[in-house]
């Protein structure tokens, strides 16, 4: 059996990697292409200035290492982080554990949601948090606004600052070849973002996809992967041992 592996590149050679270590043939075909932030002193404005807020939330790995090139001056506040791949993305940074909260470890998703079953008692009105996250070219913010909601009903002022952008990737012919393939021959294909899934139909153009496998991890994932006309779509935790162990069972 075959992994399609859908992440943007450093990340997905990185589980490919690990994948091949495991005796599990990967394939890298990225549904997302990462690039710096749009607005370098904005962002280096915001990470001089971290410790004034009583929180920073970052939304991916990827929030992280944008913010952390910057070189922050970030030694007290909180650092909030939504699932496992975040946490150790800041892990790697050099925030220490107690600094960080996420979900809790046994939680069903890692989102948002879950985030705040956690932080929610922590900031008050008046309190200031700032919004790690991507955005596309033109430097607009691209995520789900639910958590802000949250905040802005406590009285808890949100900025935000855009520390990398996402775009779709741009695929050689070979790329497209071998996708088109992997839509028939059995491959398990790995989502983790519903914007990359949403790349699809722009690189592959009128593809059959009845006959394709997926996996997603996460629920709303899952639906935009099922819309797509994906044949079966299962759903698994983020994270690399419950990914791992979901490849497993179907092999």
């Amino acid at each position: 059996m075959r992994v399609v592996l859908t992440r943007p590149v450093p990340e997905a050679e990185r589980w490919a990697a690990r994948l091949r270590e495991r005796g599990i043939d990967a394939l890298v075909l990225p549904l997302l292409a990462i690039g710096p932030a749009p607005d370098a002193t904005a962002l280096e404005q915001a990470a001089r200035e971290a410790d004034r807020y009583a929180a920073v939330m970052f939304v991916s790995a990827n929030a992280v290492q944008g913010f952390f090139a910057a070189q922050p001056v970030f030694r007290q506040a909180r650092a909030w982080a939504p699932g496992p791949a975040t946490q150790d993305a800041l892990r790697q940074a050099g925030v220490p554990d107690a600094r960080v909260d996420a979900p809790a470890a046994d939680a069903a998703q890692f989102d948002s949601e879950n985030l705040w079953q956690q932080v929610q008692g922590q900031l008050a009105r008046g309190d200031r948090l700032l919004l790690v996250r991507g955005g596309d070219g033109d430097g607009r913010g691209q995520g789900r606004d639910w958590l802000l909601q949250q905040l802005e009903a406590l009285g808890v002022g949100v900025d935000i600052v855009v520390a990398y952008t996402r775009a779709a990737p741009a695929w050689s012919e070979a790329q497209r070849a071998a996708a088109r393939e992997a839509a028939s021959d059995g491959s398990l294909w790995l989502f983790s973002s519903s914007e990359a899934a949403g790349h699809l139909p722009a690189l592959l153009p009128g593809q059959d996809w009845s006959r394709a496998r997926a996996l997603a991890t996460h629920p709303r994932i899952a639906d935009s992967v099922q819309r797509l006309g994906f044949g079966r779509v299962e759903t698994t935790r983020p994270g690399w041992d419950a990914v791992l162990a979901s490849i497993e069972s179907t092999r």
